[in-house]
């Protein structure tokens, strides 16, 4: 059975486009799947089937400026004027529309980039919601991340709100092709060395990433990270709440492991229990490729699995 909802946005402007997914067996849980940056939620379509397979209801929306929310509302690349806050706060309102069709199921979050930044928000601000958590790309201390808020931040104080500095992406984000042997042509080849991946990412209609990004938007991706960095972030996690974390070791937005077992450490450090898994030889998009995404689906299915007996 298949949902498609729609409902207003925290930046009282845009209607969000979501879907639940619903197996044709008793549902033993909910898994809220959370997309990354300038993609859509039907790129995760064989993960879904999966989280499906094993009994979960998927609940996954577009974020504002992205996919099929971005092409109703015409808003490409804009996440409206109400802060950083906007998309956590859509997946809040989301969490709590599924929760009403399908009340008394555990609740886990899946994050998968810019969705475990969203994540991570969740769980410090409404972790009481959920059984469990999957942090899937994420990163530590993002690299000049103080210096590029500052940078934007001028550009937004000075009207450049609206506008869309062409070259923002490559100063924010050009150091993430430092290991991309076979050079850069898309744009994209950082997040996975397969150029089926790499090329069907590039074309697909419904993704942002290679459209303009408002200024203003750049600003609110930075300040997200900001708000997930370091200790103060991870004390505000529910200490009983398991974190799934996993990564490539060759994915820039986990600083090739290093940010990915810092976040891990801020964690431990405060408290909480966490398993992290970083696979060998692998970008970013770990749950696109075609030898290993079944290994990575069955990870979380594992993961929740056992919240559900512990």
């Amino acid at each position: 059975m298949l949902h498609e909802v729609q409902f207003l946005s925290y930046n009282e402007r845009d209607g969000v486009f979501g879907w639940i997914y619903v197996p044709a067996c008793e549902p033993i849980g909910i898994i809220q799947l959370i997309h990354g940056f300038g993609e859509h939620s039907r790129r995760y379509l064989h993960m879904i089937t999966s989280f499906m397979e094993a009994g979960y209801i998927v609940a996954a929306d577009d974020h504002v400026g992205h996919g099929k929310t971005a092409l109703e509302n015409d808003r490409w690349g804009d996440w409206g004027n109400k802060g950083y806050t906007t998309m956590v706060e859509d997946e809040k309102r989301f969490h709590d529309l599924v929760v009403k069709r399908y009340p008394d199921l555990p609740y886990f979050l899946f994050g998968h980039s810019m969705g475990s930044f969203i994540a991570r928000m969740y769980m410090a601000r409404y972790g009481k919601d959920l059984k469990g958590a999957v942090i899937c790309g994420t990163t530590g201390v993002w690299p000049g991340l103080d210096e590029s808020i500052a940078e934007v931040q001028k550009l937004v104080d000075e009207g450049k709100g609206e506008e869309a500095d062409p070259t923002l992406a490559a100063k924010l984000m050009g150091w993430m092709f430092s290991r991309c042997e076979e050079g850069v042509t898309l744009g994209n080849e950082w997040i996975c060395h397969d150029p089926y991946v790499q090329k069907d990412h590039a074309k697909d209609p419904f993704d942002a990433f290679t459209k303009p990004t408002l200024n203003r938007a750049w600003l609110y991706f930075l300040q997200m990270m900001k708000d997930i960095t370091g200790e103060e972030w991870a004390k505000k996690v529910p200490a009983d709440l398991p974190v799934y974390n996993i990564a490539g070791d060759q994915d820039p937005v986990g600083q090739f492991g290093t940010g990915v077992y810092q976040t891990a450490n801020w964690l431990i450090d405060t408290g909480h229990r966490v398993t992290t898994e970083l696979y060998t030889g692998y970008r970013h998009e770990i749950h696109n490729y075609a030898e290993l995404r079944e290994d990575v689906e069955e990870g979380i299915i594992e993961f929740c699995d056992d919240c559900l007996d512990g």
